[in-house]
């Protein structure tokens, strides 16, 4: 392609010190709040190589990523009006808006839910209406973007994906004038969380894309048209490990493995009901002859890493490693009844180990409150 470029997701795993890493290799970022973006500043991305994608976005956010040269895309139509205003009165040269093609586009699952189900984007007849009110407001740089799909290994989705959004710049070139910059494709790029699953053939999504774009972008004076990604989960996800250690056994009506880890270091299971394959160090070629349910110490039921999983015997004090935890792990993480998220710690070429943040505290956790005032406090 004649322009590409991969906004690695932020949410999947906010730290400047893989951010750095991912920018020396020439990512940029999408980022969904002001800490996001500061991040991005931290590990030396910045300008249009930040791509922020927010909904229900505070003005000084706005304030801060146009201050900064990034891009804003924005979610919906009255957000024209909501950051003109944030910024006194005048847009940014560039904008971009997020499209939601509602029943258009066959797709969804329980993570982001149906297009026509979603909060996100306009609809195709608002989509129109924004374009040609920022041209009339000065605009004259435009990009387009979507994101339907998450975890989804169906090559031919993106491919479909991109499908939609090329008729759309022709159309908008047609009926408008406005000539698209780059489109997003957004991310949703799944990676095989189970054993037997396939991992997305990047190969073969680029050239059904390709093949399109030649079709419909080149024919229609496009070409050449900006590609952007913004995927996170491939990125990191495969190459994250949650450490645990198994401190309590239980059996009931099912044999428990309880675990010094908990779903506040890891959500995904608890609130997807997601897969992580979980191993025992040092029992990888053990006959898996006993079923455990393996659980965290939370108040929850849905606290637990893997559910009628057969496993080799587990012993207290074997170490446990859920696998796929590098997106979507810590940095879903969370203070319920009191627990203190993990730490992160990044395995380097030469085999050394680097801590790039620590674990918790109860010092951090207590950070916000007035204790002094509590010993006063009627």
């Amino acid at each position: 392609f004649p322009s590409f470029r991969e906004h690695f997701a932020v949410k999947a795993m906010p730290n400047p010190y893989m951010l750095k890493i991912l920018g020396e290799e020439g990512c940029g970022t999408d980022c969904s709040s002001l800490p996001e973006l500061m991040l991005s500043d931290m590990a030396g991305i910045t300008g249009e190589k930040v791509m922020f994608t927010s909904n229900e976005t505070p003005a000084a956010e706005f304030q801060y990523a146009c201050g900064h040269g990034n891009i804003c895309n924005l979610d919906d139509i009255t957000h024209i009006d909501f950051l003109k205003s944030a910024l006194g009165g005048k847009l940014p040269d560039l904008m971009c808006f997020r499209y939601n093609p509602g029943p258009l586009k066959e797709g969804g699952n329980a993570i982001i839910g149906k297009p026509e189900e979603a909060k996100y984007g306009l609809t195709r007849g608002q989509l129109f209406e924004a374009y040609a009110a920022c041209r009339a407001a000065g605009v004259r740089r435009f990009g387009l973007h979507t994101m339907v799909a998450s975890n989804e290994l169906n090559p031919d989705f993106f491919v479909d994906t991109a499908d939609i959004l090329f008729d759309l710049c022709v159309e908008l070139k047609d009926k408008l004038g406005v000539r698209i910059e780059f489109v997003d494709l957004g991310g949703g790029i799944g990676i095989p969380y189970k054993p037997g699953q396939k991992k997305v053939d990047l190969e073969y999504v680029a050239r059904g894309i390709r093949k399109i774009y030649d079709a419909k972008i080149v024919p229609a004076g496009l070409d050449p048209l900006g590609i952007y990604w913004e995927c996170g989960r491939p990125i990191t996800g495969p190459y994250g490990w949650l450490i645990t250690t198994a401190i309590h056994e239980k059996h009931i009506y099912r044999d428990y493995i309880g675990a010094d880890a908990c779903m506040a270091d890891l959500m995904r299971p608890g609130m997807y009901g997601a897969y992580h394959e979980l191993t025992v160090s040092g029992k990888e070629d053990a006959p898996k002859d006993h079923v455990y349910d393996v659980v965290g110490s939370l108040c929850e039921n849905c606290d637990k890493f893997a559910v009628q999983r057969e496993l080799p015997k587990i012993d207290i004090g074997d170490i446990l490693i859920i696998h796929d935890a590098g997106a979507h792990g810590r940095a879903m993480g969370f203070n319920y009844n009191g627990k203190l998220r993990c730490g992160e710690v990044l395995l380097r070429p030469d085999g050394s180990f680097k801590e790039i943040r620590r674990r918790e505290t109860i010092d951090d956790y207590f950070a916000t409150l007035d204790l002094n005032g509590v010993k006063s406090f009627r």
